[in-house]
């Protein structure tokens, strides 16, 4: 037999080679297994082991012929040195064989060698030889592919082979090449070599039956094999069958995610077509959520490296919907920072970071798309940790996106999106993981910290402090110290400000780590003149604090910063420039702070004595050195106040101040006897009066002002320093006495010595000589001052609940002293206001000026809110009551302090129109400059011709008010005066004549309220006043303070309506008999006009109401809300108010209280049309502010995590009060005003109709419909009028030829605004998977069509309109309505279809506007009118650009449409052909009168024709 030939001639000892002896198998003829050898005696019977003769005999025949069949094909199968050895040419063995089974007729012999084979490779030793590389012909060491791979590349039995392998496959899965000690070889595992023989074969005959075969047999394969397998699956298969793969693939992840990784590597090389990738990537970002988080970054790579353009979107949302990262609670990162970053979970999200960062570098498009997406994030509850990576991904990447980054980041903020808990969670107890992110997060902190923005600059404060704390080692510390110093030499003042901030709040936590690393940061004391007051305290502060902190660890640092500071304040102090000893004043007493501060004084006895000794001693040397300098001396007495109420001050201190302000009695107060002075003498010619006299004949002291004012002008003015050096007595009163003010009680009612009252009536006051009315005005200014430190400081004896010791007698005469003191001030500021009006005076400063960062100098006023009085009003006693006071800095009015003239105070004065007086009288009138010389003899002349000037008690002090910042502040506590009041059922609503004193109080009230409100133009008059005494005090703080105020305000409010309603001057002797109790002389010419003060009530008290309700603190203190909107209930609530809400809000719910605030400004309206345009305004705007509150507040609850039940209903509120808003704008707009109303309020008062137009069409029905009626129906009408008879034909007084511009542009806005808004709802819908419907679309084809209409009549009113204004709105809003438009255009190409009619015809119409603007363009070069001419370029641009968008729309949308270009014909905007361009550049020439005029775009008309185009 050939068998046993070749066996014979091939033979080889066995143990010469490793393999054994080849031997034939017995194939079975049962499904059990039957065993190979048995040495046990068999009991089956006979006829069973014949059988089983049988199938052996069967068995050897079947691998006979297979070996047979391979023998004549060149192979040898038997080799007893290794595997089967091949011929010498393996194409021509695969050849013979495809030959010999691919004949029909040799069918049978292809069956028996399978079945051959399959006997064959059941041994597990003969399938390991067939898999193994075989040799060629015994030649040598050279292999070659073993015998299996090229019997698999012969096509008539590869499926069966490939079949027959894969059965075998399960037989191996119990190998396990993890279990060995060392990996296995591929020679070793039988599994790995029959899946690697599948890899690359040169062709498939049918890859499905394969493919299908393979899938089930992966589906039950072991995990580390099934990896593999997964992992060759490109390999194996190709291109073909990926259907099949895919979707078996993803049943395999769903039942085990742990294959995830080597799904994505078989997947990213498969080459799927669009469909599948698509398939693909939604089974990946299924998997977000469910694969270990050590797999993720092999994930995130894949999902990034398969974006594209149409499923980047979808594929970053997933992402941070679904990705969980870095978001651990406060306890997980105090215990993550315990472990200090060794956890896994810092791994694996570094790990997960690098995959982020290395994709996004790959990909350009994912870092603009992840910043598009972020940007169109609105609600703040979708923001996650992730996005803040992301942006610092992206940030990292390079400088092209820095700015984009930065922006949004910024944007976020400000929207409160981004908040400091999120950042915490990125950095707090992640140092290693943000180690590789610090330079970033540094950066971005210095552009925070940059911002004039607020909540900007406050977010980047936190971020410094979160990275000083987060970041230990020297290295970041110094960075960050290094960076806020960079901050503070930038010179801007919000921003030094906010790097102040944060340097003392990482003193204030970290002082002892900062020690030694005060040497960064010494350098800023070498620039403390550049600072502002504000500024300075807080560079004091911070290195008094280090000095203290370091002098108690008593090493080399604590000595030389201690050292060094101590050396600077005492230079500065001694020297003599009234600068520099301001900042070492301010610098002493924050050293004294710090060292005499018993709450944080750790120190021994010895050392707290050697401290005070310190103090004690800085003090004497600051006090001896500004004895002589009043301006010194008051920042002195303001810091020592500070510091009293601040802090816990040391006995001795208080002790020594105690005895220093025992001299105030020999300074400013003189004997009384009976009441009256012993001595009555003239003072520069002036007769004295007591007036102001509380307590009757058993007064015993006077303020001895006019007496002190006369020889001020000779020496220095003690006077000047009265109110500091009073706050510095009541406070030390306070603290020796538990609160009381029971010792200087007498001060409050004793009276005020002054010139005489004849000199306030006109005669009196034309007799006076310059110095003389110097005199007066000085001695009114300084008791107006008095009167309000009087009032500051009596004023927390009153408030309930303050002080114990307090009895209610005392407490019910003090309210009635507060009350008359308020009138005193009254009368005082009158008289004053209009004698500076007749002699204009600078005032001496009694405050000092405090630059606050966060004004914006848009008016006089605003330049005067610049320099705030920042730290009046900082803190409190341990009561919470007693005021601080403010440094302050004010102008000598002798030779000696000339220096500390204001310059800009006069500026303010001369833009005011004053004429202020720059020299100083000294003995007479003879000594008055020439300048003053001036002034006086106008003042005389402008006396005599209006000798009898009625002076009005209620009205806004405007020449105090440009002057306001010198004076001294009201704080917070006066406002207590609103609850004294003694009104009962009388004659009147006001019988005790104290609506004047409120109104006084109500603006003080709004110049603080504006201190809080966002920047924003006002739409009624601004006060040029300051509001002062707001420095350390938040927006909560200062509505907690005012909310028992609340239901006063709705008190005096219904007083002053139903005074106005009235209409008559009756009970006018209320205020004089009062005045006159209250020790006020009687001046004829200053009278009181009720309706007056109620009408600037009514006026104040709703903008007070509209300003606390825009504040953005008040919806998040729903108490204050509750308390304001309680406060201002009907007392019987509208039934239509309700109408059409189901179901209707309870009482006591936020929303009925919303209705009834809004039920009560609404009747008011209604009162107020009757009375004037400024009350109707003032009161729709206060309706709009509840509208926009309780939008706020819904935002708000659907933010928070726990939503309300009310939030439904809120919701339902918001539509009717929408609509009565709208129509309560419509109906003042459509009031017809008188003449003098409509003269006073609406021309001058362009802005208020401006925004009454807007809320009108913001909250109409349809907007878009109101727009097309307007624009079609009322502006041409009003365009054509010429008489006020015909400008009431359109139905809108208020639209008349002098607010038609506003009209206008209003209209341009808003469609413009609805354009945009359609725009975003087309990129939103064509982003949506589930596309857009067929209504949805005509429906926006037909919003589009109703928007070019607006443009399209507004466009052409300039046909019939000859303002140059009109022109250059519709040349600018033209362009940009284009602009906005061209975003439309693809979302047009998509539908063109469906609804080329609508789309031609939309396109058609806004050509007819572009035509009209390009006639626009080109007349107003021709004329040279700069005003249109500034705005052609970039609407030119964009018209440009809509040409050729619609040309390729046209064009790859096949349509029956004609499309032609071409240059434009020149014509007028009459429709008239101009023959020659250049002709009419000739004759404008020739028209010329100015050839100088500047022309804005020196460009020929002619060329701009040739570069119009038409359709």
């Amino acid at each position: 037999m050939v068998l046993h030939h070749q066996l014979s001639s091939r033979k080889r000892p066995a143990i010469n080679h490793p393999f054994a002896p080849p031997k034939i198998p017995k194939p079975k003829t049962t499904p059990t297994p039957t065993p190979t050898t048995t040495t046990t005696p068999t009991t089956t019977n006979e006829v069973d082991q014949s059988q089983r003769l049988q199938n052996d005999v069967a068995e050897a025949t079947a691998i006979d012929k297979m070996v047979s069949l391979l023998a004549d094909a060149g192979c040898t199968l038997f080799h007893p040195s290794g595997p089967p050895c091949l011929p010498s040419n393996p194409h021509n063995f695969r050849r013979h064989l495809h030959r010999l089974f691919s004949s029909s007729s040799n069918a049978s012999i292809r069956s028996a060698f399978l079945s051959g084979f399959s006997f064959y490779v059941q041994s597990s030793q003969n399938l390991h030889r067939v898999l193994l590389p075989s040799n060629r012909d015994g030649l040598g060491p050279a292999t070659c592919e073993s015998l299996v791979r090229h019997l698999l590349l012969v096509p008539p039995i590869q499926l069966d082979l490939q079949n027959m392998l894969l059965e075998k496959l399960p037989e191996y899965f119990d190998i396990n090449p993890e279990y060995f000690g060392r990996s296995s070889s591929l020679d070793e595992d039988v599994a790995r070599l029959i899946v690697n023989h599948f890899r690359w074969l040169d062709f498939l005959v049918d890859s499905y039956a394969f493919t299908n075969k393979l899938m089930q047999v992966l589906s039950i394969c072991p995990l580390h094999l099934k990896k593999e397998i997964i992992g060759s699956l490109p390999e194996i298969i190709g291109d073909q069958n990926n259907k099949t793969v895919v979707d078996s693939l993803e049943k395999m992840l769903q039942e085990d995610s742990a294959i995830i990784v080597s799904v994505l590597d078989s997947l990213s090389n498969l080459n799927l077509d669009d469909q599948l990738q698509e398939q693909v990537v939604t089974i990946s970002l299924s998997c977000i959520r469910t694969i270990d988080a050590e797999h993720m970054p092999y994930l995130l790579r894949f999902l990034f490296l398969s974006a594209t353009p149409t499923n980047v979107r979808r594929i970053i949302s997933q992402i941070r919907e679904q990705l969980k990262f870095v978001g651990v609670s406060s306890s997980s990162t105090v215990q993550h920072r315990k472990l200090k970053g060794k956890s896994t979970l810092g791994n694996t999200n570094a790990s997960i970071l690098d995959a982020l960062r290395s994709s996004l570098r790959f990909k350009n498009m994912l870092c603009q798309e992840i910043l598009k997406e972020l940007k169109c994030i609105e609600r703040i509850r979708d923001h996650k940790v992730i996005d803040i990576w992301l942006l610092m991904l992206i940030y990292m990447n390079g400088e092209s996106l820095q700015k984009s980054v930065e922006k949004i980041f910024k944007k976020k903020i400000i929207e409160g999106c981004i908040h400091e808990a999120m950042v915490d969670q990125c950095i707090g107890g992640n140092m290693e993981l943000v180690q590789d992110y610090f330079p970033s997060f540094l950066s971005l902190s210095e552009y925070l910290l940059a911002c004039k923005e607020e909540k900007a600059r406050d977010f980047g404060i936190h971020m410094y402090s979160i990275l000083f704390e987060e970041f230990v080692d020297t290295y970041s510390r110094q960075e960050i110290l290094g960076a806020l110093v960079t901050h503070v030499g930038s010179g801007i003042s919000f921003e030094v400000t906010s790097a102040l901030d944060t340097m003392v709040l990482l003193v204030s936590k970290y002082a002892h780590e900062l020690v030694p690393l005060s040497s960064h940061i010494n350098g800023v004391l070498d620039y403390l003149e550049g600072f502002s007051v504000e500024n300075l305290h807080k560079v004091y502060e911070v290195f008094s604090n280090l000095a203290i902190s370091a002098r108690s660890s008593a090493n080399f640092f604590g000595s030389s910063i201690a050292n060094e500071l101590l050396m600077i304040v005492r230079k500065q102090v001694t020297s003599p420039d009234l600068k520099y000893k301001k900042m070492g004043l301010i610098g002493t007493l924050k050293i004294v702070s710090c060292l005499v501060d018993a709450n944080i004084s750790t120190c021994p006895g010895p050392s707290q004595q050697a401290n005070s000794a310190e103090a004690l001693e800085l003090l004497k040397t600051s006090l001896d050195s500004c004895k002589q300098f009043p301006i010194p001396l008051i920042l002195f007495y303001d810091e020592l106040v500070t510091m009293l109420d601040c802090r816990t001050v040391q006995p001795a201190i208080v002790d020594w101040i105690g005895k220093h302000v025992g001299e105030f009695e020999s300074m400013f107060l003189s004997d009384l006897e009976g009441g009256q002075l012993s001595v009555k003498d003239l003072h520069c010619g002036l007769e004295g009066e007591l007036m102001m006299n509380l307590d009757g004949d058993i007064s015993p002291i006077c303020l001895n002002i006019l007496p002190l004012v006369s020889s001020s002008l000779q020496s220095s003015s003690n006077l000047q320093i009265l109110p500091a050096n009073f706050v510095l007595l009541s406070t030390i009163e306070r603290l020796a006495n538990q609160g009381s003010l029971g010792g200087i009680d007498a001060l409050l009612g004793c009276p005020l010595h002054l010139p005489s009252s004849k000199y306030f009536s006109g005669d009196g006051w034309q007799s006076l000589t310059g110095k003389q009315k110097h005199v007066v005005c000085l001695s009114l200014y300084y008791a107006t001052n008095w009167i309000r430190e009087l009032l500051n400081a009596f004023c927390t004896q009153v408030v309930d609940g303050r002080f114990a010791c307090t009895t209610q007698a005392t407490r019910e005469e003090t309210i009635v002293k507060l009350l008359k003191r308020l009138r005193n001030l009254l009368f005082l500021e009158s008289l004053l206001n209009n004698s500076l009006k007749q002699y204009p005076l600078s005032l001496p400063e009694l405050h000092l000026h405090v630059e606050h960062s966060g004004f914006h100098p848009n008016l006089v006023g605003h330049v005067e809110k610049k320099n705030e009085h920042k730290k009046t009003y900082e803190s409190f006693s341990s009561n919470n009551k007693r005021k601080d006071r403010k440094m302050s800095k004010a102008s000598k009015d002798s030779g000696i302090d000339g220096k500390l003239r204001q310059p800009t105070i006069l500026d303010v004065l001369k833009k005011a129109g004053v004429t202020t007086s720059q020299g100083t009288p000294n003995d007479d009138s003879s000594a008055l400059s020439p300048k003053c010389r001036t002034s006086e003899s106008a003042d005389q002349h402008t006396y005599d011709t209006n000798k009898h000037i009625i002076l009005e008690v209620s009205a806004v002090f405007k020449v105090l008010e440009t002057q306001r910042s010198k004076f001294r502040p009201l704080l917070v506590d006066c406002f207590s005066i609103f609850t004294f009041s003694t009104n009962q059922d009388s004659c009147c609503p006001d019988p005790a004549a104290e609506l004047p004193l409120h109104l006084y109080l109500l603006r003080d009230i709004r110049y603080k309220l504006d201190f809080f409100s966002p920047p924003s133009k006002a739409f009624s008059a601004r006060h040029l006043g300051s509001p002062p005494g707001l420095s350390r005090v938040t927006v909560s703080q200062f509505l907690a303070k005012i909310k028992p105020l609340f239901p006063t305000f709705k008190k005096h409010f219904n007083a002053a309506v139903s005074i106005l309603k009235e209409g008559n001057e009756n009970c006018e002797e209320h205020w004089k008999v009062q005045s006159a109790s209250a020790g006020n002389p009687d001046i004829p010419n200053l009278v009181l006009s009720r309706s007056s003060v109620c009408t600037s009530v009514f006026n104040e008290i709703l903008h007070c109401f509209n300003m606390m309700l825009r504040l953005a603190d008040i919806n998040l203190d729903k108490p204050i809300l509750t308390g304001l909107l309680e406060a201002f209930q009907p007392i019987k609530m509208q039934d239509s108010i309700f109408s059409g809400l189901q179901p209707i809000p309870l009482p006591g719910t936020i929303e009925y209280l919303y209705c009834g605030a809004y039920s009560f400004v609404e009747d008011i309206l209604d009162l107020a049309c009757s009375f004037s345009f400024m009350l109707a305004s003032e009161a729709l705007l206060t309706l709009e502010s509840i509208v926009t509150s309780i939008l706020k507040f819904n935002d708000k609850l659907m933010e928070g995590n726990d939503r309300s039940t009310s939030m439904g209903s809120i919701e339902a509120v918001l539509p009717t009060l929408r609509s009565r808003l709208g129509t309560s704008s419509r109906k003042i707009l459509m009031h017809n005003w008188d003449n003098e109303n409509s003269e006073n309020g609406v021309k001058r008062k362009g802005e208020i109709v401006q925004r009454i137009l807007q809320i009108y069409l913001g909250n109409s029905e349809s907007t878009s419909d109101l727009l097309h009626e307007l624009a079609f129906s009322i502006l041409p009408q009003a365009q054509s009028s010429k008489t006020t008879e015909e400008d009431d034909c359109h139905g809108f007084p208020t639209l008349c030829p002098a607010t038609f511009n506003i009209w206008y542009r209003v209209l341009h806005e808003e469609n413009l605004a609805i354009l945009n808004k359609l725009v975003k709802e087309v990129v939103h819908s064509e982003k949506s998977r589930a596309g857009v419907q067929l209504g949805t679309v005509e429906e926006l084809l037909i919003k589009l069509q109703k928007s070019a209409n607006v443009l399209v009549s507004l466009v052409n009113m300039c046909r019939t309109q000859d303002k140059v204004a009109v022109h250059a709105m519709a040349v600018k809003y033209g362009g940009k309505f284009v602009d906005s438009f061209l975003k439309v255009f693809d979302f047009l190409q998509i539908h063109f279809q469906m609804h080329n009619e609508l789309i031609i015809q939309l396109v058609k119409e806004l050509q007819k506007a572009t035509r009209t603007i390009q006639t626009l363009c080109s007349e107003a070069k021709g004329l040279k009118q700069t005003v249109i001419t500034s705005k052609i370029p970039s609407t030119k641009r964009s018209m440009e650009r809509f040409l050729f968008r619609v040309k390729a729309l046209l064009h790859t949308s096949p349509s029956e449409c004609t499309f032609w270009m071409g240059n434009l014909k020149h014509k007028d905007l009459m429709g008239q052909v101009v023959s020659s361009q250049a002709y009419m550049d000739h004759q404008n020439d020739n028209l010329d009168e100015n050839p100088e005029e500047p022309i804005a775009e020196d460009q020929s008309t002619g060329d701009a024709s040739e570069e119009d185009r038409e359709l």
